[in-house]
């Protein structure tokens, strides 16, 4: 058991104090890329400006042989390359591998002045983020950092899922967390390939017609994830921090990957990633509200200002409960708007055709 009055006070002589708030700025869509790939990395400072987050992937996608090179190489870009208000995250290696510990100490020892967030993958209960957050302090405060970093937790086993409560309020360095199907569907036994994105085989069926039993059943597809996301949603929301869809793997089916980032963005995920180039505008036109939702939120705002009440606009019913829902859409606008002017137009615009 834990003194709440010890929960933000930092855990080694000199690292700084723990954030009380999460920070929060746009979170549309969290870009990878591979920072062993010269190519890659000579185009980050143009993808800084075109997605929210920036994230140098350690883990699964770079082979072996080329680890040390790419903790290399996100530490180069780190310290020169210009990524203007762009947050740098990186995803480190899963715990249990033989390059985690270097990937931490390199990183932070070497950069971490320039580095917001640290995505941790396979995290299966609070010991893993209390390891890391004792470890970060010590290191913190080794190299002199005046602001703590962030952890990210990946959540991609049936033991994460069952233990989401306790990740997410495991440490006051916790900013949010991801989720990913692949890896918790391999977990979990579950009998598909697919990288994210439904199967065709798990799907209801319709009662046969008592009348014409022989006439065709309508069928639809089920979301495999509905379960698991609404979870890692809860659990975030309760401990004040982030959840976000992970990857949708299949580059070839936009129309699918929208409609995963859709669902998610509907249930309260706060972005996506994206694994190409191509994923990005999907998300950020995907987790951005609607122009003309913000216009309806605005309106119910404006005729209830002080959050109570009943009234009627266009035939529907409003109250308290959706001044608070009117918030969520309104305060997630403008923060958006404010960093993409394309967007504020949008919402501009709306604004004004619904006076």
């Amino acid at each position: 058991m834990l003194n709440p009055r010890e929960f933000f006070r930092p855990l080694a002589i000199g690292a700084p104090r723990p954030a009380t708030e999460v920070p929060m700025g746009p979170s549309r869509v969290i870009h990878f890329f591979d920072p062993s790939n010269d190519r890659m990395v000579a185009k980050v400072p143009e993808m800084a400006k075109q997605v929210d987050i920036l994230l140098g992937n350690l883990e699964d996608a770079v082979p072996a042989d080329r680890k040390k090179a790419a903790r290399a190489g996100l530490i180069t870009v780190a310290r020169n390359a210009d990524l203007g208000e762009t947050p740098l995250w990186t995803r480190i290696n899963s715990l249990d591998s033989p390059w985690a510990l270097d990937d931490v100490i390199d990183l932070v020892t070497e950069a971490g002045d320039r580095l917001d967030v640290i995505m941790v993958p396979k995290v299966e209960d609070a010991r893993d983020i209390h390891y890391l957050d004792r470890l970060l302090a010590q290191l913190e405060a080794r190299v002199g950092l005046k602001r703590p970093i962030g952890l990210h937790a990946l959540v991609e086993t049936a033991l994460g899922v069952v233990n989401l409560e306790s990740i997410a309020n495991a440490s006051p360095r916790m900013q949010g967390m991801s989720f990913g199907p692949a890896d918790l569907a391999a977990s979990r036994r579950m009998k598909t390939i697919r990288p994210g994105g439904p199967h065709p085989d798990y799907r209801v069926l319709d009662d046969a017609d008592p009348v014409e039993p022989s006439t065709p059943r309508v069928s639809a597809i089920q979301d495999l994830w509905h379960y698991s996301i609404a979870r890692m949603v809860d659990a975030c929301a309760s401990a004040g921090i982030l959840p976000f869809y992970g990857p949708f793997g299949d580059i070839s089916d936009p129309d699918g990957c929208e409609s995963q980032f859709r669902s998610a963005y509907v249930l309260g995920c706060v972005g996506a990633w994206s694994l190409h180039p191509s994923q990005i505008a999907i998300a950020k036109r995907v987790f951005s509200p609607d122009p003309a939702e913000v216009a309806l939120a605005r309106r119910i705002m404006d005729s209830i200002p002080d959050g109570s009440g009943v009234l009627m606009i266009d035939g529907k019913m409003q109250d308290d409960a959706s001044f608070k829902q009117s918030e969520v859409l309104v305060s997630l606008a403008d923060m958006l708007a404010a960093r993409d002017p394309d967007l504020a137009g949008q919402y501009a615009d709306h604004r004004t055709d619904s006076v």
